[in-house]
C-alpha cells in the first residue's frame, strides 16, 4: 500500500515539468491522465509500477486536478 504523501511532495514529485506537459498534451481523456502518472511515476523511480498499489491515490488525485489533465 502506497503511503500518505504531504502537500510539498505531491508538488516535488508529481507535478509536471514543460518537457512532459508537451507528451501529455498530445493525450484525450482519461488515457491523459493515466500517462501523466505513469510518466511522472517512471521519472522519480525509473521504472513503471508492478501494480496500483504503487501510485498513491493522493497523487492521481494531485495530478488530476492540475489544468493538464482537464
Amino acid at each position: 500500500m502506497a503511503r500518505e504523501l504531504g502537500q510539498d511532495e505531491l508538488i516535488d514529485r508529481w507535478t509536471l515539468v514543460e518537457a512532459e506537459l508537451a507528451m501529455v498534451a498530445g493525450k484525450r481523456g482519461a488515457t491523459r491522465l493515466g500517462f501523466a502518472v505513469l510518466l511522472r511515476f517512471y521519472t522519480e523511480h525509473g521504472r513503471f509500477p508492478r501494480s496500483r498499489s504503487e501510485i498513491p491515490d493522493a497523487a492521481v488525485d494531485y495530478v488530476a486536478g492540475r489544468s493538464v489533465c482537464r
